[in-house]
């Protein structure tokens, strides 16, 4: 008689440094389930939390408010999102310098999408920052803030093709980001071709993949035309059918995105930036899955 053994990935030697992305909270039941995800997830030891920041700088309020929040009751490191929609550049410094006076010393630079909403025509704001890379820069000078920059595996949909998207990138380096958060995406390959274009184009800050676990693939689908990224067709079959099934499209999602993490930390990934969409039990299943353990200070 012969018997089979399951093999499970041992755990990793190194701590693996994980952040979580978060969006400020619109309702006061929004901001519960927001307190309560951060309570989960802090004991992760995270490297930074984020805040989005709306569409046409909709939620630049309530985005100072929870980052200067998030810094004061966690003690880790938290980012403010910044983009270059409807303001100049003299109201964008003036956030940038409050930002710096709360002590915010890390600003995820962003181009920003559109008042009108993704997958509009976007324009510069007359006496805005034109573009990221120009954000970057300017940003650079009001102080020595840690800047993150965003990335594209499957490119960005306003970028004509892979190699000025890449080119893009490494503009936005050149004048000061210290990493790239990539948008999310499927499949490992398409992550992995991305970072070795990037590293040839002498781009050597870290590229950090962006993970979203898909609760809903529907919304997922949706977010995905928008941003450029594709849902792969076995994707679509994994989902299939579990419209009215929550728990089992959470045990689904848990386990794909934890496959293409561990896929990606074999090719020598250590960092993944998870967008929590303020709901922790996803996020935290995968870390579990990847090793990373709340603190044990025994």
């Amino acid at each position: 008689m012969s018997t089979t053994t399951t093999e499970f990935p041992a755990r990793t030697p190194q701590r693996l440094q994980v952040s979580f992305e978060f969006s400020p909270p619109k309702t006061e039941a929004a901001e519960r389930t927001l307190w309560d995800t951060v309570k989960r997830l802090t004991p992760l030891r995270p490297s930074f939390f984020s805040v989005t920041y709306g569409a046409g700088g909709s939620t630049r309020q309530r985005t100072h408010e929870t980052v200067a929040r998030l810094k004061s009751e966690t003690g880790i490191d938290a980012a403010a999102h910044l983009t270059c929609v409807a303001a100049s550049q003299g109201e964008i410094d003036d956030i940038a310098r409050a930002y710096w006076d709360a002590g915010i010393r890390h600003i995820v630079a962003l181009r920003g999408d559109p008042p009108t909403g993704m997958g509009t025509k976007y324009s510069p704001h007359p006496g805005g920052y034109a573009n990221a890379a120009a954000l970057v820069a300017g940003l650079k000078k009001i102080g020595d803030f840690q800047v993150s920059v965003a990335g594209y595996p499957e490119k960005h949909p306003d970028s004509q093709s892979v190699e000025t998207d890449l080119d893009n990138l490494k503009r936005k380096v050149d004048a000061g980001a210290d990493r790239c958060i990539t948008q999310f995406f499927f499949d490992a390959d398409d992550f992995l071709r991305f970072r070795d274009h990037a590293a040839k184009r002498g781009i050597s800050v870290p590229v950090v993949p962006g993970v979203m676990p898909v609760s809903n693939f529907q919304g997922i689908t949706r977010m995905a035309g928008l941003c450029g990224s594709k849902v792969p067709d076995w994707l679509a079959e994994m989902f299939q059918g579990l419209e009215e099934d929550v728990e089992t499209r959470r045990m689904i999602a848990a386990t794909v995105a934890g496959d293409l993490c561990r896929r990606l930390h074999a090719e020598g990934v250590d960092q993944f930036h998870f967008y929590t969409l303020n709901r922790a039990d996803l996020t935290f299943a995968i870390c579990h899955l990847l090793g990373v353990r709340p603190h044990d200070p025994r």
